[in-house]
């Protein structure tokens, strides 16, 4: 049975720094929609304090997911040194699609069907597939490549992860200053060395009262109007939710590959909020027993980058792979995990070794 392999990677950062002074002349609401009457810049540095959210990226007013999509997907073929000709599939993860002027999701045609459109990919056997899995989409998709190829159906895949939230985020809302633009792909392809690539994985979907910790909601300010839909989600539940869940599933896959913590070199997760990620690599070191470790293991952008969404890990591990995080690398033969979760809600991981 064939492995999974990363043979390139790419990622599209925008230009555009956000920093704290762009929500100065905010009027943020509680979820109760009352008016927050303290200060506005202390509202942001408790914020800031918490997430350690001091920048995030924005894209321009001309550009879309798709473009940015597209952007990221064209490195990591460049990387991969691969025709797009030669792809078999192209899996794109995103929440939101081409978000409109109004805020609307848009996702017809999908956005692998533009992005394969803007790639000039003329291969009518190259099938396009978007995947709608909340923030672990980009995993997800990573998953599914990942079968395909274990079923022989698929050798070489293109797996993107771009999202636009800052086109999706209530300006009455404090949260939206923890979401981000960017975009990540990688290319993988099928190897016969069964001690490479994706070696496990594990996806978990608690859709019952977990369901509706995020959701599109009209604006917490009843005072504006109430048709257009921002992205919503309850802090604390979600918190409570992946504290208790994301460790043990981080865990669980590493033991169906055969390992154990100290085998792991690198967790490459999903970042919303700092304190909340510090928290779950705390808590699975705790399930083995582990009470000190080296905290490079977790590599963090989310303070500069802010959330990205499905964007966050393919953008991470192509920012390392390609020197470009200062005192992060990836070894050879040294195994990794990525993991997310989100809406849904969904939790997955992925063990993988490099050749």
């Amino acid at each position: 049975m064939p492995n999974t392999i990363i043979i390139g990677s790419g990622s599209y950062i925008p230009n555009r720094v956000i920093g704290r002074d762009y929500f100065m002349n905010s009027e943020f609401y509680t979820e109760d929609g009352v008016k927050i009457e303290k200060p506005v810049e202390e509202t942001i540095a408790k914020f800031v304090e918490i997430t350690e959210i001091e920048n995030r990226r924005f894209i321009e007013d001309n550009l879309s997911n798709s473009q940015i999509g597209y952007e990221a997907a064209k490195i990591a073929l460049e990387d991969a040194k691969v025709d797009g000709e030669d792809l078999d599939y192209i899996i794109y993860a995103s929440n939101f699609g081409e978000v409109t002027e109004n805020g609307y999701a848009d996702f017809m045609p999908t956005m692998a069907a533009r992005v394969k459109n803007k790639l000039g990919i003329k291969n009518r056997k190259c099938v396009t597939y978007d995947m709608i899995f909340g923030c672990p989409g980009w995993v997800e998709g990573m998953i599914l490549a990942d079968n395909l190829i274990k079923a022989k159906v698929a050798k070489t895949i293109l797996v993107i992860g771009a999202e636009t939230l800052s086109r999706v985020t209530d300006p009455h809302d404090r949260n939206r200053m923890i979401f981000a633009d960017g975009a990540g792909a990688v290319v993988v392809k099928a190897t016969d060395d069964e001690n490479a690539g994706i070696i496990a994985h594990n996806t978990i979907c608690d859709n019952g009262p977990e369901l509706n910790y995020l959701e599109n909601q009209p604006s917490i300010n009843k005072n504006v109007d109430q048709k257009r839909l921002y992205v919503r989600m309850l802090g604390r539940k979600i918190y409570e939710y992946a504290l208790k869940n994301v460790p043990v599933a981080i865990k669980d896959t590493i033991t169906d590959a055969g390992l154990s913590i100290e085998d792991i070199d690198k967790i490459l997760i999903h970042q919303a909020n700092a304190k909340m990620d510090y928290a779950m690599i705390e808590r699975l070191h705790k399930l083995y027993d582990v009470k000190e470790y080296d905290h490079s293991i977790s590599p963090m952008t989310i303070q500069d980058l802010g959330n990205t969404s499905v964007a966050t890990i393919p953008t991470m591990y192509d920012l390392i792979i390609k020197g470009k995080m200062e005192g992060q690398s990836f070894k050879d033969k040294g195994n990794i995990v990525m993991t997310s979760v989100g809406a849904g809600m969904n939790i997955n991981a992925i063990v993988y070794r490099f050749p």
